[in-house]
């Protein structure tokens, strides 16, 4: 039984990290990018939650948001973001007939989950959230955030600013994201 972090909204600015279930490319295979910069563009409008950086990976997201009301439940709203994701990730499998891996997000379903009307697990249970507490920690974030498509077994572009799902580009070289409205980190510190 997995133990689930409850996070409490100390801070505003929290690093984000969350997979799909083992860590299989289901935002690759299905192209479904999207299905972020739409959530990221909906928590901006609802809940005035900024994206201060972000990269979507075949199989994970990482996330710098600054979330201004602390009264916000950080477990729901990020459950609230895969149950909408895991839905247009399922839809997009259906329609291009993916059988095979339809199957085995259902067959990873326990008996509890199906009762509860869950039909595929699309995402790991958990998600990882850090309050970014220093100007230090906000860097080695960004950094790791940016790095994260060209480092390791990733080859997902020869820079960090080639990959099109970062905020890289933004922050290196200052090119707006035609896709995710990004708040610039430091832009909060000359005001």
């Amino acid at each position: 039984m997995a133990i689930r972090t409850q996070h409490q909204l100390t801070e505003q600015t929290w690093f984000i990290t969350f997979t799909c279930y083992k860590w299989l490319p289901l935002f690759e295979i299905t192209d479904s990018y999207s299905l972020v910069y739409n959530w990221l563009a909906f928590i901006r409008e609802k809940h005035s939650i900024e994206t201060l950086a972000f990269v979507i990976m075949p199989n994970h997201v990482h996330l710098l948001l600054y979330i201004p009301d602390e009264k916000l439940n950080l477990n729901k709203l990020m459950a609230n973001a895969k149950r909408f994701m895991a839905y247009g990730l399922i839809k997009k499998l259906q329609e291009v007939e993916n059988k095979q891996l339809l199957t085995t997000l259902s067959n990873a379903c326990s008996e509890k989950e199906k009762a509860k009307g869950q039909l595929h697990k699309v995402f790991e249970p958990s998600f990882d959230a850090k309050a970014i507490y220093s100007d230090e920690f906000w860097e080695q974030k960004l950094a790791y955030i940016h790095n994260n498509p060209v480092t390791g077994k990733w080859s997902l572009g020869s820079q960090s600013t080639d990959y099109p799902h970062s905020s890289a580009a933004f922050y290196i070289d200052g090119v707006v994201h035609p896709d995710a409205e990004i708040t610039n980190y430091y832009s909060r510190w000359d005001e």
